[in-house]
């Protein structure tokens, strides 16, 4: 079955970084598009960073120039690296793996991993 695992979170302070990981499995990694999403408690869950399977990324204004998201064929992983974080960043984090079908979107989630950033 398919699966999306994420890891790399945690507590961190202002000013400093996390890579997030997610290690994607039973599916073909490479035609599908990757991101990462964030939910803070009472809002919406927000696209953070995509890249899609020709390397193309995008970015939501909040993370541009601190925030790079990468992906791994080989190794079926996708990566967002967190430099200068603030406490705006503290979210649940989950991965993403999207693409279309004649039938419609097939959209793929992580469980989430916890970002805190707090001095």
């Amino acid at each position: 079955q398919v699966q999306l695992v994420e890891s790399g979170g945690g507590l961190v302070q202002p000013g400093g970084s996390l890579r997030l990981s997610c290690a994607a499995s039973g599916i073909a990694f490479t035609i599908y598009h990757m991101g990462w999403y964030r939910q803070a408690p009472g809002k919406q869950r927000e696209l953070v960073a995509g890249v899609t399977t020709g390397g193309s990324t995008n970015y939501a204004d909040s993370v541009k120039g601190r925030f790079t998201i990468s992906r791994d064929a080989a190794k079926a992983t996708v990566y967002l690296q967190m430099n200068s974080l603030k406490p705006e960043d503290t979210a649940v984090y989950y991965c993403n793996a999207a693409r279309g079908t004649d039938r419609g979107y097939l959209n793929y989630w992580g469980q989430g991993t916890q970002v805190t950033v707090s001095s």
